[in-house]
């Protein structure tokens, strides 16, 4: 069964429509630093308003353990999310308290409101299913109907991405609809040759992605600190880089399945080895044999992949017809050790198919080193969602909303 669509909920002429973004952005000062995610919620936003709904956006922001915690107000994006629509955005101070009834209660058709932090009350992330069930029959007397649209949230089942979907009628914003067709094209019909590029820090991360994208994919290229567990599982030294030493065995076994599919893992030849871990540190391009050979000896911590290795991974990338990448190659927020991760995000944007950057770090590196969303065939808001609908998990958020 497909998802529920926006029309299946009918005319929305003077209805209250609850929209459950993700609008968790990074904030410095009051300010919303990366809105990305923001502007993936716009195309909804605008539809519904078209339609002459009454609009009540509602979404999380970090984690402030069920309480009201000012560092965590969403006022700063209810004032972002109005510059973007170029139209007024109230914003009330609570959730379902007495502020939030009579906010949604002054909307006219068209009109916009944003709640405060749904995680400001328990019963969003609350264990027990009655809690969130209660949570979520208070947001339902908000509205008429739901629309989900928050694709970073929907691997949770919390108040307001499940419960709430079963209180009301809802269906699927044209986000989730997006972010569900390609990546059911990147795990289902990908055209060929199909390359998926992980990195980042740790295998463990990514062990259900590789175990189930192994069997479709023609080449898997590792970099960040996920590499090095790699190196070491084929007996090559790593000095003081990033390890998983519980993870060798695994490794192995994904290296050995896939030469028996045939599918080629492009490891690093070469890597940036520094002498600590700071943006200032000295360092130097070993090649991969030969990590602990250079001044640092096995102190040395790799921080990036090295130029010849950004050079070969660049081209396999843009060689591709299909691409999913998640995960830096290196710690790019230190700008001598981003030009891996800048390498494979430019090779990224040559790609003539579909080019995917896989949410979460991924989304905000390629942004960070001055890349625009438009440059890449999709980026994904959700990097956990999506990470865990490529593993084939069943994800309640998408379930509650028709989704098999």
């Amino acid at each position: 069964m497909a998802l529920r669509s926006l029309d299946s909920l009918g005319d929305l002429t003077g209805r209250r429509v609850i929209v459950r973004c993700d609008l968790n952005v990074p904030l410095t000062d009051g300010a919303v630093t990366d809105d990305g995610r923001i502007r993936a919620s716009l195309p909804t936003l605008r539809l519904l308003r078209d339609r002459g709904a009454k609009v009540v956006v509602v979404s999380h922001l970090g984690r402030p353990n069920g309480a009201p915690d000012a560092r965590y107000s969403l006022a700063p994006v209810a004032r972002r999310l109005g510059e973007l629509l170029e139209s007024p955005v109230a914003f009330a101070g609570d959730t379902v308290g007495p502020t939030a009834t009579d906010a949604v209660a002054a909307l006219a058709d068209g009109d916009v409101v944003v709640l405060e932090n749904l995680r400001f009350n328990p019963g969003e992330t609350a264990k027990g299913d009655d809690d969130r069930e209660a949570f979520a029959a208070q947001l339902a007397l908000l509205g008429d109907a739901m629309v989900s649209d928050g694709f970073g949230v929907v691997h949770r089942k919390q108040a307001s991405v499940y419960e709430l979907a079963q209180a009301l009628p809802s269906a699927a914003g044209l986000l989730i609809e997006t972010e569900t067709d390609v990546l059911e094209r990147l795990t289902e019909r990908p055209d060929r040759p199909y390359t998926v590029v992980l990195g980042g820090s740790k295998v463990s991360d990514k062990l259900g992605v590789i175990a189930h994208l192994l069997p479709r994919v023609d080449r898997l290229l590792v970099g960040g600190g996920m590499l090095f567990t790699f190196l070491a599982a084929k007996g090559l030294a790593v000095g003081a880089s990033l390890l998983e030493a519980d993870q060798l065995d695994t490794v192995r076994g994904y290296l050995a399945e896939a030469e028996r599919r045939g599918v080629h893992i492009e490891l690093p030849t070469d890597v940036l080895v520094a002498e600590s871990f700071a943006a200032d540190a000295p360092f130097t391009v070993q090649s991969v044999d030969e990590l602990e050979s250079g001044p640092a000896g096995a102190s040395g911590i790799g921080l990036d992949i090295g130029p010849r290795t950004a050079e070969r991974f660049a081209e396999l990338v843009a060689s591709s017809t299909t691409v999913f990448w998640n995960g830096p190659m290196g710690v790019f927020e230190f700008a001598s050790f981003s030009a891996g991760t800048k390498a494979v995000a430019e090779a990224l944007t040559r790609v003539t198919g579909l080019g995917v950057v896989g949410g979460g770090d991924s989304a905000a590196a390629v942004r960070a080193l001055g890349f625009s969303d438009d440059d890449f065939g999709h980026v994904s808001t959700g990097g956990g969602a999506s990470l865990e609908f490529l593993e084939g998990k069943k994800l309640p958020g998408l379930e509650v909303l028709g989704w098999q």
